[in-house]
């Protein structure tokens, strides 16, 4: 497995770089602040094509693939943890599934306006009692006639207010052992008995869309169903494998971040008359830090590449997450260090970095839930 990039891939790299350092960095610190989701950077995103990188170019996309994508989020979570966030969780959990799982009908109508950038879908899974134990969904979509009427309510949902679309899970009734069938229905935003809120205000990614869903006798056609209604289940755990290895991408790139704001302020910051760059107790922690973060970076590829080739990556997108999420913090933190009383500054951006990274520990599967899935896959 080499992991030289494609020429295509270089250029992604390029062209999402120079676009997150010019559009998105200088406003990095105004989204945390306010709290308020970047629309404008979002349109400019969707003009670019970033939205439909690993999408075929008939249902609007750039013909891209999985690697391009995690490249793309790396370089958007370097600049903005919450532009990062709000990226990848449109791409892998409010489009791919529609790509994964749609009928054609369900892919010219739904996921062409997100992946020709025109709109942002979403995904309600986690539930007040549901979260890690994403079994436990109370959500119900009962059939009535020619439509389901879906009753229930989703916390912590990203891109909702934004969203043309969200992908609710939801029990349309039991198998024949008694348990739960979980199934999986398009929901347009705009529909009758739809409510969306946005009551949170949260530690970091702050200007990220986080919103809680409410859903009273809200009517989809029966069309909506998206996918097998049987395996329900088994379609989300495969988007959240999907969508392990973009919020693994997003790890990287704050702690990349981290470890570029670091490097030029050791260069800059005098002490004892040096630069602290020529002290080795700060050496040994840039060291550190770019290892970390090169080998995190590799495990992302690996995945990404695996996922590409159509090979089986569930234990590869976990190590991933769960590698690359513990070492942004541990990164963010060494670079806090590094900046001394700076680092615990708004002003230098390292702490906002932090406050971000903490949540690829939590979403998407928490460290725990990953180490689950990783020793269930060893002993398989």
């Amino acid at each position: 497995m080499n992991f030289q990039l494609t020429k295509e891939q270089q250029l992604v790299r390029e062209m999402v770089r120079d676009f997150a350092k010019n559009e998105i960095a200088p406003k990095a610190h105004e989204v945390d602040q306010s709290a308020v989701f970047p629309a404008d950077t979002f349109k400019k995103i969707g003009e670019l094509g970033l939205l439909g990188i690993p999408f075929p170019e008939e249902y609007g996309g750039a013909g891209g693939d999985t690697i391009s994508y995690a490249i793309a989020v790396e370089e958007i979570g370097k600049a903005c943890g919450s532009t990062g966030l709000s990226y990848a969780a449109a791409v892998s959990l409010g489009a791919s599934p529609l790509y994964y799982f749609g009928t054609e009908q369900q892919k010219q109508e739904h996921l062409t306006p997100l992946a020709s950038g025109k709109a942002l879908g979403s995904f309600g899974l986690t539930e007040p009692n549901a979260g890690s134990d994403a079994g436990g969904t109370q959500t119900k979509a009962e059939k009535k006639g020619d439509d389901y009427v879906i009753n229930g309510e989703k916390c912590w949902i990203t891109n909702a207010n934004y969203a043309r679309t969200v992908i609710v899970t939801a029990v349309t009734g039991k198998n024949s052992a008694g348990k739960p069938i979980i199934s999986a229905l398009i929901v347009p935003t705009d529909t009758p008995g739809f409510t969306i809120t946005n009551p949170y205000d949260k530690m970091g990614v702050r200007g990220s869309d986080t919103a809680e869903l409410v859903l009273e006798d809200v009517r989809v056609p029966a069309d909506n169903l998206l996918g097998d209604p049987e395996k329900g289940f088994k379609q989300f755990l495969y988007t959240l494998d999907g969508g392990r290895i973009s919020i693994a991408a997003l790890a990287v790139g704050i702690a990349q971040g981290a470890l570029e704001a670091s490097l030029s302020y050791a260069k800059e910051r005098k002490q004892f008359g040096s630069p602290i760059s020529s002290f080795q107790a700060i050496q040994f922690k840039l060291a550190d830090m770019a290892m970390e973060i090169d080998l995190a970076r590799q495990m992302v590829l690996k995945a990404a590449w695996l996922k590409d080739q159509n090979l089986p990556f569930t234990k590869e997108a976990a190590f991933a997450k769960l590698y690359a999420s513990e070492m942004a913090v541990r990164t963010c933190l060494q670079a806090i260090q590094i900046h001394g009383g700076s680092g615990y500054m708004k002003e230098y951006g390292v702490e906002r970095m932090l406050r971000d990274a903490k949540l690829m520990e939590i979403g998407e599967g928490t460290s725990e839930i990953q180490r689950m899935v990783i020793a269930r896959q060893l002993l398989k």
